[in-house]
Parts: structure tokens; C-alpha cells; sequence
């Protein structure tokens, strides 16, 4: 049977008086290639095993989004439909009710229930866990950062409905249930989980293809799952996920005709990528913004020196230039610390100069700064993943903090992104780190709460600010959209003084395809719509 769907933006739903989801039959998707062919495209090694609630990188999204289907998922524009749920409603905002369309089931054939959401997001939240995307369960009764605690806001009245009861208000709480940390398990899972993480048992449009499908450091192989049926049924036979070392290694195969979809041209292709594939690319806008982070545990970057140094080295670089010269328009510098392509994104908050290029006033707060504790002859680098093109605007960047203050600034390369992460969560870096964000769903607390909230997984340089979290907190609170936006700028502005985060550009999307593919669509996020794309 077809599942439920829906075409309410994410906008109309963050409103008070949209508190349920419900919808109407899912049309068919064109078929005009060949159902068996397997779309082949770019990606990363999954920092992590694919278990959903541990999986924040986009390597490994990739795979966790494609596998697994959630009570709702996202358009390409944003919209949510609902997935497994057939409703999701509330009177007051607090109290939600999840009714779940029958019938669906996992790859091993066992039925998906409440308890298939219910037991995964218990296992996600609890402390000792230790599971990256925790923080997604902060609103649900129960949970806590410090200690080991239950979610008591959960329960499962049968198998097609359970209850969500949150510690405040959420109108737009829908909205953040399309992300991975939200997707069901099966029973199976938790037999060895360990097992389960190398090769996931999902639910979604497509699964592993079989043992050995992942190929650490290689690729990542899966194939349409014959049994799903719902919003986002694929076109295709499967779609292989290829580890690139470098972004100029991938725009040679898609240039050589060995690889259909590259959703990231490097920016040595910059100028020739629209004549190198006519009508094959794309130069949108995504919910993608760039920055660079300075760990608490260093010196020189806490307290009243830190806030200095941190207003000065944003002070010191020259957005304006970089992206134009390096980036070739395809990005924009930023003047907040969310996206233009998500409802509420300011241009005119407070305090926002300081992301502007002033190399007199950057050069006069390092002098206070050093007026505190001496900076000396400390080296500032700036750690970047060299699988991801970076190299260039962190050559950049350094090269402009260098000039204005007068020190010495590198770039320090780790050779994958993983191994990035590794360090930052090991808390072993020397300087500054590259900290890009790639929406989870389109929401303005999205590129807030994870980041910047005491505790949360993606703050990995440990940032804390009660005051910031206060008006944060109001505003997911919030009884309107407006109410709630008003809020949001508020807490950005206590970022802007703070600066845990030097705000950079946000990216558009820049995509290439092949002729071996059409129906090529870029969803809000950047990621391609993989069910969407045909091929001969």
C-alpha cells in the first residue's frame, strides 16, 4: 500500500496552529531508465559504525538516510511528508501523539512497531551510551546531560501509536523527526550492536548489498530494497557510494565518465566545471555554512584574552575576497551563523562587524590581547580534512590572519575527515579546526542546539554559555514562528561576542552529472535525491 504524505513547509509547520502532521496518497515516481542500473557517486568513510543515533558526519549520513526511513522525510525543498508516521499531532505543542502507517518492515523481514522508535531513541539519549546525536532528545522528559536517565516522556500505547511528552513546548518538534538520530531499529539490532553498525538492517528505499558491502576506505555498495514502499521509492537498482581521497580525484571520473554524480567540485574546477558538464551542473544554494572553531582547553582562547583573540582573528580575514577569488561566487560571506536558505537568517544582527575585514581593529584588540598574556612565537594553524578541497581557502585565510596581525598561521592537513574528527573528539588539536555544518532538517535551532549548547555532540571545542542557552531554550519555546525567530537572533548575537565559532560563507551546492544520468535533483541540503535519478 502507499504510505501518507504531505506538503507542508517547514515554515507553515513551526507555526503554532500546525501542530499535526497527516496527508494524502504518494504519486508514483517516472521510471525512464533502467530499474536495475546502479548510480554511482561520491562520498566519505563514515567517521563512525552506522548505527543512526551515533552519526553526525555527512559520510556517513549519506548511507544512514538512504537505509533507513523515519516518521517523516524531506523534499527537495525542504517540505516534510511523512514516511512511516500516518500522523503526528498535538493539541498544546508538549503532548505529541505518533500514529504509524501498518505494514512497513525491515530488510530481515520483522515488522516495524512503536517500540522500533521507542527502544532506539532510549538507547540514543541515555548518558552512558556516549551516542553522538544524544542532544536531538534534550526536549523529551526525562533526559538528562549529567546523570543516567530514562526518557519517562515515551510511551508506547500499541504497535502502530506511542506518546511523546516534552519537558516545553516545541510547535516545530515534527520537523527534526526526518533526521537519523530519530530512525527506527530493529529487535535484531540489539543482539550485537557492534555487528549491527558494519551491516545496518534499515527499513528505507535501499539496503547494504549484503556482506562485504562496505568496503572501509573504498565504498560503500547498496541495492533498492524490494519490499519498501513509500515516499521515496527509487528509479534505480542501488546506488554506490565511492571514498574519495581528494575532490580532484573525483571530478577526474566524473570528467572520465566513471562516476555518474559528484555533489562537490573542487575549486580548481571553479571556473571550467558549467563548460566541462553543460546542462550537468548545479550552483544552488544549500543549508551549508563554513566556519572554524578555537578549542576552550588552549591557551591564549578563554576568558577575556580569548574573546579578544577571537574578535581579532575573525577581524583579520577578508570573507569578501576569498570567496570571490577562490570560490568563484559559489559562496557567500556570512553575517550570521545559520543559512539564508532557512526561514529567520539575519543579515542585521548585532555586533555582526565583527565579521567584517578590519585589519586596524583587528590589529589593536591582538594588542590588548597580548597586553593579557603574550601570544610570543605560538604557531596558529588551522586543521582541515584534505579529502575535502580545502586547501586553498585555508591557504587563504592563514595567509590573511598572517599579513593583518603578524603571526605565524599554517594550515595543518589531516589526510581524511575521519581523521579530523578523531582528533577533535580526542581533544589532541594545536589550533583552530575547520568546522563546516550541514543542516540535520530546516530549522534555525538546528545550526544552534547541536553546536553550541554545553554538552551537545558537535560541541567539540567546549563552549558553555548559560545565557545563551537560556534565550535559546525560549526560543524553541517559542508559541509563533516570530516569537520564536526573535529569539533565535537574540541567542546569535551572545555568539557573536562569544565567537565559539568564526562565522566564514555559507555554500551553495556545486554538482556535476554525467550523461549516463537524468533526473538529477539537489535536495535543500545538498544531498542529491539518489531514488530520483534514472539511468540508461
Amino acid at each position: 500500500m502507499k504510505r501518507s504524505r504531505i506538503g507542508i513547509s517547514a515554515i507553515a509547520l513551526f507555526s503554532a496552529s500546525a501542530l499535526a502532521l497527516a496527508g494524502c496518497a504518494a504519486s508514483e515516481p517516472a521510471a525512464d531508465g533502467d530499474t536495475a542500473a546502479i548510480i554511482t557517486t561520491n562520498g566519505s568513510e563514515p567517521q563512525q559504525s552506522l548505527i543512526p543515533t551515533n552519526t553526525t558526519e555527512t559520510g556517513g549520513g549519506k548511507v544512514i538516510t538512504s537505509i533507513f526511513a523515519g516518521l517523516v522525510s524531506y523534499t527537495a525543498d525542504g517540505d516534510v511528508e511523512n514516511e512511516v508516521a500516518a500522523s503526528i499531532e498535538s493539541e498544546d505543542a508538549q503532548s505529541w501523539t505518533v500514529t504509524l502507517e501498518e505494514g512497513w518492515e525491515f530488510t530481515d523481514g520483522t515488522p516495524v512497531t512503536s517500540d522500533s522508535f521507542v527502544t532506539a531513541w532510549q538507547y540514543g539519549a541515555l548518558l552512558s551510551n556516549a551516542q553522538s546525536s544524544s542532544y536531538f532528545f534534550d526536549n523529551i522528559e526525562g533526559f538528562s546531560y549529567d546523570e543516567e536517565s530514562e526518557l519517562t516522556g515515551l510511551e508506547v500505547v500499541s504497535d502502530t501509536e506511542f506518546t511523546v511528552n516534552l519537558i516545553n513546548p516545541e510547535a516545530d518538534f515534527p520537523l527534526r523527526l526526518g533526521y537519523s538520530a530519530f530512525m527506527p531499529m530493529p529487535e535484531a539490532a540489539w543482539e550485537d550492536l557492534d555487528a549491527f553498525g558494519e551491516n545496518p538492517i534499515g527499513n528505507g528505499p535501499y539496503m547494504l548489498d549484503g556482506e562485504g558491502a562496505w568496503q572501509h576506505d573504498v565504498q560503500i555498495d547498496l541495492v533498492t530494497n524490494p519490499d519498501y514502499d513509500g515516499v521515496r521509492t527509487p528509479v534505480n537498482g542501488g546506488v554506490s557510494i565511492i571514498f574519495y581521497t581528494s575532490q580532484d580525484a573525483a571530478y577526474a571520473d566524473a570528467l572520465g565518465g566513471n562516476l555518474d554524480i559528484l555533489d562537490a567540485v573542487p575549486d580548481s574546477a571553479f571556473e571550467t566545471y558549467e563548460s566541462d558538464f553543460p546542462e550537468r551542473s548545479v550552483n544552488q544554494p544549500a543549508a551549508i555554512f563554513q566556519a572554524f572553531n578555537m578549542p576552550y582547553y588552549l591557551d591564549h582562547w578563554s576568558g577575556e584574552e580569548g574573546e579578544l583573540r577571537r574578535a581579532a582573528i575573525s577581524m583579520a580575514i577578508d570573507r569578501q575576497e576569498v570567496t570571490d577569488v577562490i570560490f568563484q561566487g559559489t559562496r557567500t560571506p556570512a553575517t550570521d551563523f545559520t543559512s539564508p536558505v532557512i526561514a529567520g537568517h539575519s543579515d542585521s544582527l548585532a555586533g555582526a562587524e565583527v565579521l567584517e575585514f578590519n585589519p586596524e581593529e583587528a590589529a589593536s584588540l591582538w594588542a590588548e590581547a597580548d597586553a593579557i598574556a603574550p601570544y610570543g612565537d605560538t604557531v596558529f594553524d588551522l586543521a582541515y580534512n584534505a579529502d575535502g578541497g580545502h586547501q586553498a581557502w585555508v591557504d587563504a585565510v592563514v595567509n590573511s590572519i598572517s599579513n593583518t596581525l603578524g603571526i605565524e598561521a599554517v594550515g595543518k592537513a589531516y589526510p581524511t575527515f575521519a581523521d579530523a574528527l578523531n582528533d577533535r573528539d580526542a581533544k589532541l588539536l594545536t589550533g583552530a579546526t575547520r568546522a563546516g555544518w550541514q543542516a540535520d532538517y530546516p530549522s534555525l535551532y538546528n545550526f544552534l542546539g547541536p553546536l553550541y549548547v554545553d554538552g551537545a555532540g558537535s560541541n567539540k571545542e567546549g563552549y558553555s554559555s548559560p545565557e545563551f542557552e537560556s534565550v535559546l531554550a525560549e526560543g524553541a519555546s517559542a508559541a509563533t514562528v516570530e516569537e520564536a525567530t526573535a529569539k533565535y537572533q537574540e541567542a546569535q548575537e551572545i555568539l557573536l561576542v562569544d565567537l565559539p565559532s568564526v562565522p566564514l560563507w555559507y555554500s551553495n551546492v556545486t554538482g556535476v552529472y554525467a550523461d549516463t544520468v537524468d533526473n538529477v535533483v539537489f535536495g535543500w541540503d545538498s544531498v542529491p535525491l539518489y531514488h530520483e535519478v534514472t539511468k540508461d
